[in-house]
Order: C-alpha cells, then structure tokens, then sequence
C-alpha cells in the first residue's frame, strides 16, 4: 500500500476525489486501486504514442485510446514509465478505438499502483478539465487565503506586542486543532484549543500532565510520512539556538502539507516573541539577580524599603518564607556543547526553576546566576499534610503547639521542594546536568533571608557530600554533617579518620566490607541479631566479625566514647570531597 502523498494533497486532488466530480460520473477503476490517492494538480491529453516527454507528475492522463490503437502490446510498458514518472492516473475510453484492454497491462497497473480509469462514452473532456482544474483552482485558492489569513494575525500579534499566548489564542479556529508552544523537551509555555481529554492523554502528554511528550512525535514535514497523522510539531529556532516547538493536534481529521507550512510560519513568529521577551527579560533579570544578591547579602537597605521595592519588582518577602538554593554539578567534558549550539545550561536551568516555582508561588523572588538559581518563596505554599491539628495539639501547651506546626511546616517544604526537583530534572530532561538543591529554615520577615541563604548554600553543598549528584538536603537534616563541614581542614579529617578506623580507613574491598558491618552495627545500637537480619550473615558469622573489629578499633561495644568517635568518623568518610 502506498502512502498518501500528503505533502501534495494541499495543492491538489486525489484521484478517489476526482472520481467523486459529476463530470466523471459512471468512471470505473479498471486497476491500480492501491493508488487512488495519488494526487492530481494538473490534467494533460494524449494524442500522440510517444506521450513521455509531454507528462509531468501529478497529471491525470486523458486518452481516447486512438494514438494506441495499433499497438496495444505496448500498452504494459508505457504504464510502468508512466508510474515512474508520478502519474497520477491514466483514463482511458476503452472499446471506440481500443476494444479490451490486456490482462498484463492491468497487471502492471495494479503492482505499480497506477490507476487506470474507464471512461463513460459520453463523457466530454472538456467537462473533466473544467471541472477538476475548477477544483485544484479553488482548493489552492482556499490555502492561499488561511495563509494570509494567518499571516494577517501573526503580523497583529507581533505590532500589538503580544507574547506566546497571544499567538495560540489565535490559532485554532485556523487550524481545527489545539496549539501549543513548548520548551525543547516539552514543557508547555502557552496553549489553546486542546480538549480536556487530550490534556489527560498519556499519548500526549506525561502522567503529571506538566510535558508534552515531543520524543514521540516527528518533526516538520516528516510527521505526513505516518498516514492519517493527527500531531505536527515544527522547531522553534533563532540562529543556532532551540528555543522549543510549535504543536498542533487535531481532532479527528489528518495533518497536512498547509498545516505544517503554517506552523513553520508560527515558528517565526513564535522565534521573534521569545527573542524579544529574552533580550527585555535579560535586563530585567540582571536588575532583578542584583537587587536580589543585596537582599541575600543583607545589603539591601530598610527593612520597610526593602519590602516595598520587593513588591514593586512582585516578590512578597513580608511573610514567612523558605529560601532555596538549587547549584548545577560539574559536567562531564563530553556534555559540554559546542558554543552557540544550544542555549547555556545555566538560562535552561534558570528557566526550567522559574516556570516550576512560578506555578505555585507567583510572588516568590527568583534569580539565577552562573552555576546556581536561588528561590525566595513563601513556606505557606506547600500542600499541607493534613488540614486540621489533632486533638492532642489542641491540648499541649502553647510551645509545644507551635514547635508541632513548624515541623509539620518543614515537612511541607521538604516534600514541595522534592515534587519541584522532579519536575525541574524532568522526564527525559531537555538535556539538562543534575544539580544539588538545599533548602533554609522557615523565616519570618526579610531579617532572617541572609542566614537562611547561608543555610540553604550549606545544605546544597553538604547533601552533594554526603549523597552524591542530584542530592535534595534541608538544612535541618543535615545533623552533625552540618558540623563536618564546618571544619575547614581537610587534613584534620583524614588524620581523624585514619586515627580512629585505623585499616578500615582504606578504600580495598576487606576495609568497606568492615565497614559496612560496622556501621549497620552501630545504627542498630549493638542488637547483633537486627545486624545479622540486615546484612543477611549467619549470627555466628557476625560474632566472629565483631571480635574481628574490636581488635582492630578497640573494645567499642563496652566503650561508648570510642562508639561515639567511630560512629563520627564514619559519617566523615561518607562525604565526599572532605576526605580522600
């Protein structure tokens, strides 16, 4: 079976629509039915046998059969050159000057797919080219007009000075689908037109419904190679850099050619809005990132001045807020691109955080920097556990209360950030590096940001210590890490390390499989038969191994010090970058 030629069918006719015009009434498909979608722009007569240099594709080919007459042997090739040529279809008037037509010619209709069509006898060719040219006539007049048409609104979104949503409010009544604009990896900026249930379709989009899923879907004119293909999606590019795509999904009726031309055409428009927004943003972002690393530094002036002028650039930091630190990790040489291929990942990073955060505070204060994005946000944003206090907390005392609701608070936060995370990291990632994310003590007022900006850079970078790349740290998880990290020699540690684990201090395979044992034993405070339950040992195995690391450490299990200073200099080994 033979594709439609979709890229085509805007300018012209196919051949089952041709059949369907009144002035080829009573016409029957003789063979080469597998090809009734071939196109027809045009129409040619045949009056002379050798008729191959006159064709052109796309043609349908009219014949009284008179030029053949005498050598209908020849009838079998002249089809195959003809197919090869893109032909759309041969109509022939069989019986006035050609009595039958032979078996092999519609064999050879049939296996190259070229239709042959019986013309009625009183069928006037005139009436066939008037009526299809009328036809492809009025049908590429209509695509000329949607194109102006949308040219026409294009051109008043650009002069008004309105931006992605403008574009996609515009779009659907011209297109008979819903439109989106998207990131490169299919974060919705703006869209319109799109039904609920296709928002809920995981075809589409993720199961959050926060991406659309443009890993599955071709872009530009490739999309017209799948038959009946209801998604097109066409970049959005300034130079070399992607700035995301165009989407249109229909509903119920195929994409083609004009379809993709108009979204190519969205696309520069769409290229023009976001560069636009990008070079007014930029000033506003280097205002915005200064006025904020003032605040962050605890430069930024009065308190009530300083409020005030938050709430002129939107931020509201009069309330009780968290402050979140999100640093991207070092990047392998190999991901590294070449300059000018794509957009810096630190802009990517920036705005992937500002799309998230905004979402559910509009008012937080954000900024991003070389290698790192800072969030001010209100720590009653969170999605609150439970909505009620229990019974119990309306009967504790007044301190008790309060030291329940802030843990509950910073539970809130904790989880909020975690769900962010996610979605900033993504579901297939638009290329983005990991990063590691700390997250501050609720505060209440502008007064206490500077030190929970401190605290947030401080759970940043000991949660990468202590966990590795992507880590999410909250600076009250980070117990006596927190502490650690505090020890500005480097040396001092390692000498700790080697002094208190001894030869379990190295890094061969025997001293981390003790080690291992060792630390499952002290987080399970000696119960021996818990140790043997996690590590899946025999109880005499793991006596034996416990003898084995008191001669080595010391007598630990009778020595809480020497417990203590193990348990330490385990936790030390376990961050990375402090020792090795």
């Amino acid at each position: 079976m033979r594709m439609r030629p979709a890229s085509q069918l805007a300018r012209g006719l196919s051949v089952a629509e041709v059949l369907e015009l009144s002035s080829l009434a009573g016409t029957q498909v003789l063979a080469g039915r597998s090809g009734l979608d071939r196109v027809v722009q045009r129409l040619n007569v045949m009056e002379v046998p050798d008729i191959l240099p006159w064709v052109k594709p796309h043609e349908l080919l009219l014949t009284t059969g008179y030029p053949l007459r005498d050598t209908p042997e020849q009838l079998a090739r002249l089809v195959r050159d003809l197919a090869q040529r893109e032909l759309a279809a041969v109509a022939i008037k069989v019986g006035r000057y050609v009595e039958t037509l032979p078996p092999e010619l519609l064999r050879a209709a049939d296996e190259v797919g070229l239709p042959l069509l019986h013309l009625a006898d009183d069928v006037a060719f005139d009436d066939i080219l008037n009526q299809v040219l009328t036809d492809i006539l009025n049908r590429q007049a209509a695509t000329l007009a949607r194109s102006e048409e949308v040219h026409r609104v294009l051109v008043n979104v650009i002069l008004a000075g309105g931006g992605l949503a403008a574009i996609t409010n515009e779009l659907p009544a011209l297109l008979d689908g819903g439109v989106m604009v998207t990131t490169p990896d299919g974060r919705v900026l703006a869209r319109s037109g799109l039904s609920s249930p296709t928002l809920r379709d995981t075809t589409y989009f993720t199961e959050a419904g926060d991406r659309f899923r443009v890993e599955r879907f071709k872009h530009g004119v490739r999309a017209l190679d799948d038959e009946g293909a209801q998604v097109a999606q066409v970049p959005i590019l300034a130079g070399n850099l992607d700035h995301g795509r165009v989407v249109l999904i229909t509903d119920g009726r195929a994409i083609d050619d004009s379809d993709v031309r108009v979204l190519e055409r969205v696309a520069a428009t769409a290229a023009l809005v976001i560069t636009r927004d990008l070079a007014v943003s930029a000033v506003e972002s280097k205002y915005q990132g200064d006025f904020l690393r003032e605040l962050l530094t605890g430069r930024a002036g009065e308190t009530q001045d300083t409020v005030r002028h938050c709430a002129n650039l939107g931020w509201d930091i009069d309330r009780p807020v968290v402050v979140l630190v999100a640093e991207l990790d070092a990047a392998a040489p190999e991901q590294v691109p070449a300059a000018g291929e794509l957009r810096p990942a630190h802009e990517r990073f920036a705005s992937a955080w500002s799309m998230v955060v905004r979402e559910r505070d509009p008012q937080a204060a954000i900024a991003g920097y070389s290698q790192e994005v800072v969030v001010v946000m209100g720590a009653d944003c969170a999605e609150p556990r439970r909505r009620g206090a229990p019974a119990s907390a309306a009967r504790a005392d007044a301190a008790t209360a309060t030291e329940t609701a802030a843990t509950v608070q910073s539970e809130d936060v904790d989880r909020l950030v975690r769900t962010m995370v996610s979605q900033v990291a993504g579901d297939g990632g638009g290329g983005r590096r990991t990063f590691a994310t700390g997250v501050s003590r609720v505060v209440h007022g502008p007064a206490g940001i500077p030190a929970a900006y401190a605290q947030a850079q401080q759970a940043a970078r000991v949660g990468r210590q202590v966990h590795g790349t992507g880590a999410v740290a909250n600076f009250d998880s980070l117990g006596i890490h927190r502490l650690l990290s505090l020890v500005p020699d480097g040396a001092e540690l390692r000498g700790f390390v080697q002094e208190t684990l001894g030869p379990l201090a190295e890094e061969d395979g025997a001293a981390t499989d003790l080690r291992t044992t060792l630390e499952v034993l002290l987080d399970n405070n000696l119960n021996v038969a818990e140790t043997a339950r996690l590590l899946h040992f025999h109880y005499n195995t793991l006596r034996y191994r416990i003898g084995k690391l008191e001669r080595m450490l010391g007598p630990f299990t009778r020595d809480a010090h020497l417990r203590l200073n193990l348990m330490v200099a385990l936790r030390v080994v376990r961050m990375r970058g402090v020792v090795g």
